[in-house]
């Protein structure tokens, strides 16, 4: 641990080093060229420069996601600091995110995500099909930090905006195929025409991909860790007036792509099976079964008042299915077998008002979410010859209206002041049965015993303040600093087993956390250096804590409780600079302090709530994060080149929130890109390595682990009777060449 501390601190000290050491050639760089671009975002609903903004915000444009080749939105925690994005286990399309330690860990349904995901402004409820494959994009905007004032509940560490490509009289026609490690064969095709000019335009896309598995399931031959993802997407615009857009949006997305299989960290107690020589090696006594399909719809409605006032009305429907089998032993007996399926269903309603005159600024609106999270898994534990079945559904209803407004004072000072209130209400129907031998989803079969069998509602209602004030030292300089609170939603345990927890049908209420941040956000000498930094503290209350413990090797207790508190500080420093004409360096440093005040938890051995909180650590979390790369640009001919090299950097982190074997030590990924430009824009030609030096990093896994003492004889087994320490691993060295034509 200490070695991995000094690694860290060495590895980021080496990143600002660079940076730093780099601005004395930026003095003698000529005026006028090489300026770092300006970019624009939306963190506040409006379109304002990034410079400009009291927020610590990311943003990736189209243009830089494709000379980088970036395939989906996980390979941006490189990019990012303080910033987890992940596949969760084992799945290809259900996302880990936490930003500045707060996140989801559980994606079972009912569970509420810490990370808000929007694809042109509508909000994602669930994190299945989340890992969004970069198509027809138009920007990512990472905003970290509560955003509960405009953008409401669980987004209490942050929020991710993924907008697609908008519309114009341009006629325009993009397709991009790429080629790679592994088999890759992808192809995107896209895009749009005016059907009456000025008035009607119309564009859309679809895309294929494809890749063979990093490994194999070895007793049955089939890939692991494959891709077979289909997706298509039809968006209509008509402006109506010279003041009223109408836009229509469809798409869907069919992801078949193999259940991923575990890697077995410890020999098996039932087959004695030894851990295999590759991470990405597995077994499985399921079939190899996964189907995730999501798809939506939405209306927006843009309308210039006048000259001071616009409205807004976006309404959306989206709904979700994923059927999955999980080998939660890896083996090829069915000791430990979880076939689940996910059931979903959302409609969303914003009304919007945007208002700004002289030194006034205002945003606000009314927000409506309606949604249904249904599902069902079965915990099959073979060599007790019975099967556990979780089940049910939670509906939630939520109002919310908010309001945030910007005042000057002067051309150098101003304030913001807003809030949110919320109120959410959840009905729940949650039961547990236990059948005789193996059991699927779905089957109509009489349980043995009912273990839970519920119907429960509750309704809470929130308000998140927020205060802000910025300071503008000169053009190029500008100091803020602002509180801001935020909530993650209610719920109830799905999981909930009452035969042997009475109380597991008790609701557990919001989490709240509390954010105070000062931040400098600087464009210094000509616009040739771009340097942003934050500091922030978290208050995070009544953290909702999954307390889950074995009932021999057959059963399991759990409930979800509010027992936790916890702080987190740190700081982001995020620099671009223009060293030359032509080169130029960006840096991301993070660093993040997070642990548990406070932990209650019931110990059964001594009868008695006590607090862990020595115990327990923040997950997902690394204390150190960071990235540096150099960009140079040259012309080869008449073509021009773009050429990066780029390390990323992410201190040792925790898997779960108790220690464990899974945990992952740091690692440094190195990636290089080669691109080539024709003269006329139209042809764009990549070469892509990613993860030059093949390293091995766990990203997630299950740990059911069994009882040994000191000398390492077996005491008692884990839940069916195993030994079940599994990881699931990140993707190893990949060669990609991309080949694309545009008019």
């Amino acid at each position: 641990m200490n070695n991995n501390i000094i690694r860290g601190q060495l590895s980021v000290s080496l990143l600002c080093l660079a940076a730093l050491g780099s601005l004395p050639s930026l003095s003698m760089a000529q005026d006028g060229a090489g300026i770092i671009e300006e970019v624009v975002v939306t963190a506040r609903k409006r379109a304002e420069n990034l410079q400009d903004v009291p927020v610590a915000v990311s943003a990736f444009n189209a243009a830089e996601l494709q000379r980088q080749g970036v395939n989906d939105i996980t390979e941006l925690q490189q990019r990012l600091p303080n910033t987890t994005l992940q596949v969760s286990r084992g799945t290809n399309s259900t996302l880990t995110a936490y930003i500045r330690g707060i996140g989801q860990q559980d994606p079972l349904w009912g569970f509420e995500p810490g990370v808000g995901i929007y694809i042109d402004d509508v909000y994602i409820a669930r994190p299945q099909g989340a890992v969004l494959d970069i198509l027809d994009v138009e920007n990512i905007e990472v905003l970290r930090g509560p955003q509960g004032t405009l953008y409401g509940k669980n987004t209490i560490g942050g929020a991710l905006k993924y907008q697609t490509r908008q519309l114009d009289n341009e006629a325009s026609f993009q397709i991009r195929g790429r080629a790679g490690s592994y088999n890759q064969r992808d192809i995107v095709i896209s895009g749009s025409t005016p059907l009456i000019e000025n008035t009607l335009y119309i564009g859309g896309g679809i895309a294929s991909l494809q890749r063979d598995g990093f490994g194999e399931f070895r007793n049955t031959g089939d890939d692991n860790y494959n891709k077979e993802v289909q997706s298509a997407h039809l968006k209509l615009e008509w402006q109506a007036t010279d003041d009223v857009l109408v836009r229509i949006s469809a798409d869907e997305t069919q992801d078949d792509s193999n259940p991923r299989g575990g890697y077995r960290l410890t020999p098996s107690l039932v087959t004695g099976q030894r851990p295999y020589g590759s991470v990405y090696d597995s077994d499985s006594s399921l079939p190899v079964e996964n189907e995730v399909n999501t798809e939506g719809a939405s209306l927006h409605v843009v309308w210039d008042i006048n000259d001071q006032l616009e409205f807004k009305s976006i309404t959306s429907s989206r709904e979700g299915y994923t059927y999955t089998n999980i080998d939660f032993d890896a083996t090829a007996v069915n000791t430990f077998d979880v076939p689940a399926i996910y059931d979903d269903e959302q409609f969303t309603q914003e009304f919007q008002l945007n208002y700004v005159a002289g030194e006034m600024s205002v945003v606000g609106g009314l927000y409506y979410f309606s949604g249904e999270a249904c599902g069902v898994f079965d915990v099959i534990l073979g060599l007790a010859g019975i099967t556990a079945e979780n089940g049910g559904c939670v509906d939630t209803d939520s109002y919310s209206a908010y309001a945030q407004a910007t005042y000057d004072f002067s051309p150098a000072f101003s304030m913001s002041l807003g809030g949110r209130y919320t109120t959410d209400e959840k009905v729940a129907d949650v039961y547990r049965y236990v059948y005789l031998g193996a059991v699927y989803p779905e089957q109509n079969v009489t349980p043995l015993l009912v273990q839970s069998d519920f119907t429960d509602k509750e309704d809470w209602a929130e308000f998140s303040p927020h205060i802000g004030a910025q300071y503008r030292f000169s053009d190029d300089v500008m100091a803020y600093g602002s509180f801001t609170s935020g909530f993650k939603s209610g719920g109830f345990d799905m999981r909930a087993n009452q035969s042997v927890n009475p109380l597991a049908d008790e609701p557990f209420d919001p989490e709240i956390v509390d954010s105070f941040e000062v931040g400098l956000k600087s464009s210094l000498l000509d616009s040739r250096l771009r340097l942003n930094a934050a500091l922030f503290y978290n208050d995070y209350q009544d953290m909702q804590v999954t307390v889950q413990r074995a009932v021999g090797t057959t059963d399991y207790a759990s409930q979800v409780v509010n027992a936790g508190e916890a702080k987190m500080k740190g700081f982001e420093l995020e620099a671009a600079a223009a060293l030359t004409d032509n080169l130029s360096l960006s840096a991301v440093v993070g660093y993040i302090d997070a642990e548990f005040v406070e932990v209650s938890n019931f110990d059964p051995v001594v009868g008695r709530v006590v607090d862990v909180s020595d115990a327990w650590v923040i997950s997902n979390t690394p204390e150190w994060s960071g990235n540096l790369a150099l960009n140079y640009r040259a012309d080869i001919g008449a073509w021009q080149s773009d050429w990066k090299l780029g390390a990323s950097y992410r201190d040792s982190v925790h898997i779960f929130e108790l220690p464990s074997a899974l945990d992952e030590g740091s690692y440094t990924l190195m990636n290089a890109d080669i691109v080539f430009t024709s003269p006329d824009s139209h042809w764009m030609i990549g070469l892509h390595g990613k993860n030059l030096t093949d390293e091995e990093y766990r990203i997630a896994g299950y740990n059911f682990a069994a009882t040994f003492d000191s000398s390492g004889n077996l005491v008692a087994p884990g839940l069916g009777g195993e030994d079940t320490v599994t990881g699931f691993y990140g993707d190893p060295r990949t060669v990609m060449l991309s080949v694309g034509y545009q008019f």
